[in-house]
């Protein structure tokens, strides 16, 4: 049983920056993959961010790479994004996602187990 409640959405300038959170519960929490995902009105999800169980190994889109930081604290059960210099493109519904053990794809929002209800991201220009 593993529930994922995303927030820290808003509305941000562009060059500006935004930190999401994703609160979750569950027992098996250390041990699942984490990620972050998006989706723009007609769009399809997709990927943007993901850290092992550990912490020790982040994974990101080429289209974020360099602005955010995905992490992860184990002992609060929380996963963060930090994003910096944010571009109108960036604007979607951000969705925390976890995978239990063994951990396969993060690219494909197929291989996710578990997802948030989304917070909603807008950037202006």
């Amino acid at each position: 049983q593993v529930h994922l409640v995303e927030s820290g959405g808003g509305l941000v300038q562009a060059g500006g920056s935004l930190t999401l959170s994703c609160a979750t519960s569950g027992r098996t929490f250390k041990s699942y993959a984490m990620g972050w995902f998006r989706q723009a009105p007609g769009k399809e999800r997709e990927f943007v961010a993901a850290v092992n169980w550990s912490g020790d190994n982040a994974y990101y889109a080429d289209s974020v790479k360099g602005r955010f930081t995905i992490s992860r604290d184990n002992a609060k059960n929380t996963v963060y994004l930090q994003m910096n210099s944010l571009k109108p493109e960036d604007t979607a519904v951000y969705y925390c996602a976890a995978q239990a053990p063994p951990s396969t794809y993060y690219s494909d929002y197929l291989s996710w187990d578990y997802w948030g209800q989304g917070t909603q991201v807008t950037v202006s220009s």
